[in-house]
């Protein structure tokens, strides 16, 4: 019988890989605009956003690091994610977004290798059976929430990027 610890990660580990997965391929190739579904994402986002700044009641290193980390992703969003996103219209008319690889890619590794970093530092304590008292758990590293923080951030802004300008493309569209 699998501790319950090894359970969680039984059921949890797909579910992170398709997550991944979701998160890479989303970040190559021609993206048709979806203004519902981002618009949807930008509240998500939101949401994490607050919810990762409770972690502050915890400990408020960690609500710093999720702070910082959201500040910098969404300045990184801002002032590159969206200049390097190619906007086009696809083969039926339809607005589509081109995001630059490189920066989605980037984003996507520095999130699975922290978390893979922490998962590794914390699987000795987990086979012991000793995860609750002894060290911090997952998400009790000012560098992870940060690194969290940065894709979150990235994403809201992104997203909320991308909507504003398919807004202003469709005004243009209707005054000429």
């Amino acid at each position: 019988m699998l501790a319950p610890s090894a359970l969680s990660f039984v059921f949890a580990a797909p579910l992170m890989a398709f997550a991944v997965y979701r998160r890479v391929r989303g970040s190559f190739g021609r993206q048709p605009i979806r203004t519902r579904r981002m618009t949807v994402r930008v509240a998500i986002f939101a949401v994490l956003i607050g919810l990762m700044m409770l972690s502050g009641l915890q400990n408020i290193r960690l609500a710093e690091g999720a702070l910082g980390g959201v500040l910098a992703g969404g300045a990184l969003a801002a002032l590159l994610g969206l200049r390097l996103t190619r906007f086009e219209l696809g083969g039926d008319g339809a607005d589509c977004y081109v995001p630059n690889p490189w920066m989605g890619g980037a984003l996507t590794a520095l999130l699975v290798g922290r978390l893979a970093w922490r998962f590794l530092m914390l699987a000795p304590a987990m086979a012991g059976g000793a995860a609750a008292t002894q060290g911090p758990g997952p998400g009790n590293s000012p560098l992870t929430m940060a690194i969290v923080g940065l894709t979150v951030g990235y994403y809201l802004v992104y997203y909320a990027g991308i909507l504003l300008h398919h807004r202003r493309y469709k005004r243009a569209l209707q005054a000429a």
